[in-house]
């Protein structure tokens, strides 16, 4: 199975071989930036946000695309109505559901991707609404308020809202497989926060380089990675000493971290240069790096078994 890159300037989905050879790419909405999967694979979802940055002035777009990833073509889309600049988006594992953010007005929509329509909204009490991820059983969304320095931490049947101070420009979290606890990368405090989701409150700060923008765990739990956007590096933190132990410099500033299924690689997209850089996560080391097509503006990069 191929290689699945945003191309965020080239408003399409590229599909690319392992080795980062371009095959074909499906058009989406202008400026899509992130995608999800559906649980089998068969369809990705891709918000299409209509800027390039979050700074940028204008509507923006209200679409999420969907793509049949056998067909490589796109078939529909999920109109978001009033809700604009769709960005972050994350599938509830309980239900099959889609979790949306918008920046336009700052929301956290709950959206049935069958029936293609959105079930239910929720305030996130911040500013740019930005990455999301829904916990394990389905029951709370955590999102990240990029400009407000804090995560909404949102009761999904309830409807409650509670903030959790982070630090300067939170912009993506992940969650643990038990879902208790939570790491947020800051990019302006220059660290990673981690919150205890039960205490809803913050038990620690991990010093970074400069900008961490993206960050995985790795299946074991035992690494986070995460890239730098003014630190042009990907960096590997042991989460039992809570300190970061190696980084290795990229010629560029990335602007998204994946990790491969099983974790053995880290994908980090360089927009700017149009080109993707492949880490080897047990090696610690780069192993090489492609180009995408041209002007495509590369952001995340999904690898799929």
């Amino acid at each position: 199975m191929p290689l699945l890159i945003v191309h965020k300037a080239g408003s399409a989905l590229g599909f690319y071989d392992l080795e980062g050879k371009h095959e074909t790419s499906v058009p989406v909405g202008t400026h899509p930036h992130e995608l999800v999967l559906s649980a089998d694979c068969r369809l990705a979802y891709v918000t299409d946000n209509g800027a390039m940055r979050v700074e940028h002035p204008g509507r923006g777009g209200h679409t999420v695309s969907i793509v049949d990833l056998k067909e490589r073509r796109r078939t529909g889309e999920i109109d978001l109505g009033e809700f604009h600049r769709p960005h972050g988006i994350a599938l509830d594992p309980a239900t099959g559901r889609l979790a949306v953010t918008t920046e336009l007005p700052d929301q956290l929509l709950l959206i049935d991707p069958v029936e293609r329509k959105v079930l239910r909204t929720y305030e996130t009490r911040g500013r740019s609404s930005h990455m999301v991820c829904v916990s394990p059983d389905g029951n709370q969304a955590y999102v990240c308020n990029a400009r407000s320095e804090s995560v909404a931490a949102i009761d999904l049947a309830a409807g409650g809202v509670e903030l959790i101070h982070t630090g300067g420009r939170p912009e993506t979290a992940v969650l643990s497989r038990d879902g208790t606890r939570l790491y947020v990368a800051n990019l302006d405090a220059d660290n990673i926060t981690v919150i205890d989701t039960a205490k809803r409150a913050v038990v620690d700060r991990i010093p970074t380089g400069k900008g961490p923008v993206r960050l995985a765990l790795t299946p074991d739990e035992s690494q986070i990675v995460h890239a730098l956007i003014h630190g042009n590096g990907i960096e590997f933190i042991d989460l039992a000493a809570r300190r970061v132990t190696c980084r290795l410099d990229l010629d560029g500033s990335p602007v998204s971290l994946n990790l491969s299924p099983g974790g053995r690689l880290a994908y980090a997209s360089l927009e700017e240069e149009d080109s993707v850089w492949v880490a080897s996560v047990t090696g610690r080391r780069l192993l090489r790096k492609f180009q995408t097509q041209p002007g495509a503006g590369p952001d995340p990069v999904f690898h799929i078994d």
